[in-house]
């Protein structure tokens, strides 16, 4: 029995693990991607917004595309560009992009993506939640048509950035702050969890074979800094596709997260996963991974594109 496609916006900063969720989410075919939206975060959101495009133009897709916010929403940014590269996406020769960014902002093309929908929107933020934030707080209307965001970013454990905090939620804690305020379902894969989901040697070895898409992936592998070719890539974005089309892949718990705004946690999502201190709970985080059907999901869904 063939499953309904799901609808979903993707909000991005590509980013090489990001390539990959975006790679994989596109030519899935139980994912329906209405829309890309990108923002600033690995680098500036003109890089985010142009890789974006390349991948789109890539893959041969007539998915839309809209640039977001250029900063967080009351900080200064601080991209990764040390771990993705200059560009974002170092490593490949991409071809020009033949795609073209809509002409309104990212936060208009998502109310309308929602409110037009016939059936809820599923929001897939793998970036900073700018965009989220400003969406619910300029239209919260469009609450009523969001089915739950799944998102990448967070921890349960240590961060990335500062002690505590995950990258993407550290690049703009007020946005992460309002979004976890929003009253929707939120699915939280936090780097305590993506940060065990690695491809190793043999499965980059796999997917250097795969063609075109394999040769594209391997180059981009080669320069990427979330781990390396002998000891493992870290998966952090494609977890939350994952966890769209196989959330048996994880062990999850409600549980109740708030955002720490300043200090030396700022951006740290703490979670009362004893719910002591809430009476309710506002969010499913992921507490791990089943690191080899991970692995041959991203391999076997890799392996199809070509």
């Amino acid at each position: 029995m063939i499953k309904e496609k799901r609808p979903i916006i993707i909000d991005t900063d590509p980013g090489i693990d990001d390539a990959v969720a975006l790679s994989i989410a596109l030519n899935h075919p139980e994912l329906d991607v209405q829309l890309l939206t990108t923002v600033a975060g690995n680098v500036n959101v003109h890089k985010t917004t142009e890789n974006t495009l390349k991948l789109v133009s890539f893959f041969e897709k007539q998915v839309p595309v809209a640039k977001g916010c250029d900063k967080p929403l009351l900080i200064q940014l601080e991209d990764s560009a040390e771990i993705h590269g200059e560009s974002g996406m170092d490593g490949y020769d991409f071809p020009k992009a033949t795609a073209k960014a809509l002409d309104i902002h990212a936060v208009e093309a998502m109310k309308d993506c929602i409110l037009s929908s016939s059936e809820p929107i599923t929001l897939v933020p793998i970036a900073a939640l700018t965009n989220i934030a400003l969406l619910l707080s300029m239209y919260p209307e469009t609450k009523q048509n969001i089915k739950e965001i799944v998102m990448m970013g967070g921890s349960l454990s240590r961060g990335n950035t500062n002690t505590s905090a995950e990258f993407n939620t550290y690049v703009d804690p007020h946005a992460a702050q309002i979004v976890f305020q929003s009253g929707i379902p939120i699915v939280m894969v936090g780097l305590d969890v993506t940060s065990t989901a690695l491809l190793t040697k043999n499965e980059t070895e796999k997917i250097k074979a795969f063609g075109k898409v394999g040769n594209m992936f391997y180059s981009l592998f080669q320069h990427y800094r979330g781990g390396s070719l002998q000891t493992g890539l870290k998966m952090h974005d494609v977890c939350a596709i994952a966890y769209l089309t196989d959330p048996d892949l994880f062990t999850v718990q409600e549980t109740f997260i708030e955002i720490a705004l300043d200090g030396p946690a700022a951006g740290a999502t703490v979670a009362d996963l004893k719910m002591k201190y809430h009476d309710s709970t506002n969010a499913t985080a992921c507490l791990d991974i089943d690191i080899p059907a991970f692995q041959k999901w991203v391999v076997s869904n890799l392996e199809k594109i070509n």
